[in-house]
């Protein structure tokens, strides 16, 4: 039997910002432990710490963070614009490498920014449907793959 669930789109908007606070802001036990968010875990990391490249041929923590938000930017683009202009994925990875305490701060308030521009797309969204709900859920996934990177790489730079 095929059933069909109609889901209002502001459920949608709904699950997603929960899912996107949860990665980057305020966790709520969803799927981390409380202060273990992106912006929280990167509150703790020196400008000194993100610099070091993590493992033989792992990027800084502070490539990481780029990545992230340039991830997220191509993706506005995408969704926003309809750029399907290919992006280079690896220049961010040969590109930052070291970074001053100014660099670090001005990266991290980026991606805040970056965070609070997807919230207010997902939250404003008037419609779902397959594309943008995978879409959303790419940014989110995305994100917490990188955020899990970044604590394993904390829990190696801090020992």
């Amino acid at each position: 039997m095929n059933a069909t669930i109609e889901i209002q789109a502001q459920e949608v908007s709904n699950m997603l910002v929960q899912l996107l606070e949860e990665t980057f802001n305020t966790t709520q036990n969803i799927y981390l432990d409380k202060n273990s968010s992106l912006l929280a875990t990167l509150d703790t990391v020196s400008a000194e710490e993100a610099s070091i490249p993590v493992g033989g041929k792992c990027a800084s923590l502070a490539a990481q963070v780029e990545h992230v938000v340039f991830y997220i930017e191509s993706f506005e683009r995408y969704a926003l614009q309809g750029d399907d202009t290919p992006p280079d994925w690896g220049n961010i990875w040969r590109t930052v490498e070291k970074v001053t305490p100014e660099e670090w701060e001005a990266s991290k308030a980026k991606l805040r920014s970056t965070y609070e521009r997807m919230k207010n797309l997902f939250a404003n969204n008037p419609m779902w449907n397959q594309d943008t709900i995978g879409g959303a859920l790419t940014v989110i996934i995305h994100s917490a793959y990188h955020l899990g990177e970044i604590r394993q790489a904390l829990c190696v730079l801090q020992k």
